[in-house]
């Protein structure tokens, strides 16, 4: 089992100002941490782990956060929100001046400091918490359109998802990089392979890492996945948390109460789990695999 990380008091305290916030406006602003997580591009797991300040908060996550509770970034974590400010580094009157313009300039700053360490979805998510909170400054606010991805008729934008998938003896979500960042495909791509998801909305990409399901998914192997399925619908493979830790594990079911956790490398443990301790996030649909000619 791995090691829990413990984190330093303030970088916990973030955690619990973050979420005590939350609590204190979720009614009003009829939330829940599975809204939350659609919006941020990841699974309700990884924004409780966030909340239980399991993992420090990031300029992604604080960006979307910030945004749904219609408060300002430094409202729990002022060190984040200087993080944004310095990443943008745009000042608050240039960007309330032009809002198209501002917006490209926003975007090329936060390219320049921090693209290679965020995918597109993150820069354009604390892009638009920039430009929000500096129209706020100048009381007005300011609309900006961040698609970076544009899909043609009969195609899917897939986001990749903002956790890892362990293959291996199971981790805490953590920040990562990703092989491929978005993913434009055809629907007919889908249909040819026989594959149905529950909505194009639905559809995302983690990355496996591990070798437990070696020679079904390798290290590394970018996989679709369909968050949309929460329950067990049968035999295949799931992306997981048990016993608090998230694995990408093949699940069968052994009888009405337990799931066989199956590895498909022949060298790695399967397991007998109750159903209970199993929370399910998404359905694998495809492995991406690139593989050298």
């Amino acid at each position: 089992m791995t090691k829990k990380r413990i984190l330093p008091p303030e970088l916990l305290k973030e955690c619990s100002d973050a979420h005590d916030l939350f609590l204190s406006k979720k009614n009003e602003l009829k939330l829940s941490q599975k809204k939350i997580a659609d919006e941020a591009g990841m699974t309700p797991a990884a924004v409780n782990l966030y909340f239980k300040g399991i993992n420090p908060l990031n300029t992604k996550f604080a960006a979307v956060l910030a945004r749904m509770l219609d408060e300002p970034v430094s409202a729990f974590s002022q060190r984040l929100a200087d993080e944004i400010a310095a990443m943008v580094g745009v000042p608050a009157k240039a960007v309330a001046s032009s809002g198209s313009s501002a917006a490209e300039k926003v975007m090329e700053m936060i390219r320049k400091h921090a693209g290679k360490n965020l995918d597109l979805d993150a820069q354009e998510k604390i892009a638009a918490a920039a430009l929000a909170a500096a129209g706020e400054v100048h009381g007005k606010v300011i609309q900006a359109d961040f698609s970076g991805l544009k899909a043609r008729p009969g195609e899917i934008v897939i986001r990749q998802y903002d956790v890892r998938g362990s293959m291996g003896h199971g981790q805490v979500p953590a920040e990562y990089s990703e092989v491929i960042r978005n993913l434009i495909i055809p629907e007919d791509v889908l249909r040819e392979k026989g594959i149905s998801y529950t909505s194009a909305h639905s559809l995302a990409m983690i990355t496996g890492w591990g070798q437990s399901m070696e020679g079904t998914i390798n290290d590394k192997d970018p996989v679709i996945v369909d968050k949309g399925v929460n329950e067990f619908i049968g035999d295949g493979i799931y992306v997981i948390t048990w016993n608090e830790m998230l694995y990408i594990k093949r699940l069968q079911m052994h009888d009405a109460e337990r799931y066989d956790m199956i590895s498909d490398h022949a060298h790695h443990k399967d397991r007998v789990v109750p159903a209970s301790d199993v929370t399910i996030h998404a359905k694998v649909l495809m492995i991406w695999n690139a593989r050298k000619a």
